[in-house]
């Protein structure tokens, strides 16, 4: 099988951060991980968790600094092109990432969410180009399933 451009940058972004997205994404409750209605296809929230572990979990700007908040986010955007692909075949069937929100366990005074997203971001225009350019909203909140640092959701037209 050969591997569309977008599949080998998603491969190369992965293999950068050290972490394999190949096979299983464990979902962490009774909900569908990815459900596709017409030409839009819906991932729900992922957290930095690659196999059992939760990869950078606590409150950016308290214990976790900016660089590795970025780096949880950039695992939650791993992940949602994981599911992408199990479901697509391929992540060359993305016509356009409408929309990810991007929820961030924030310290009282950090207000770097927007720094924090960018680490999402810049994955999915290198991974998806232009089809990669979205829509979106990052806020900070006080707490995340199982401590994660980050989670985010995501919504693209195929």
């Amino acid at each position: 099988m050969t591997l569309s451009n977008a599949d080998n940058e998603f491969e190369s972004q992965a293999q950068a951060l050290d972490f394999d997205f190949n096979g299983e994404i464990k979902i962490g409750g009774n909900y569908a991980p990815v459900i596709q209605h017409g030409h839009q296809v819906y991932v729900s929230g992922q957290i930095p968790r690659v196999g059992d572990q939760v990869i950078v979990t606590g409150a950016a700007g308290q214990e976790v600094t900016l660089k590795q908040a970025q780096l949880a986010a950039q695992i939650c955007i791993l992940r949602a092109l994981a599911l992408l692909r199990n479901q697509l075949g391929s992540l060359s069937k993305i016509k356009q990432v409408l929309r990810i929100t991007v929820y961030v366990n924030s310290a009282h005074n950090f207000t770097q969410q927007s720094e924090v997203a960018d680490g999402a971001s810049g994955i999915l225009l290198r991974v998806l180009g232009e089809a990669g350019r979205h829509t979106r909203t990052s806020v900070g909140v006080a707490q995340l399933p199982k401590g994660a640092t980050v989670e985010l959701d995501l919504i693209a037209a195929i």
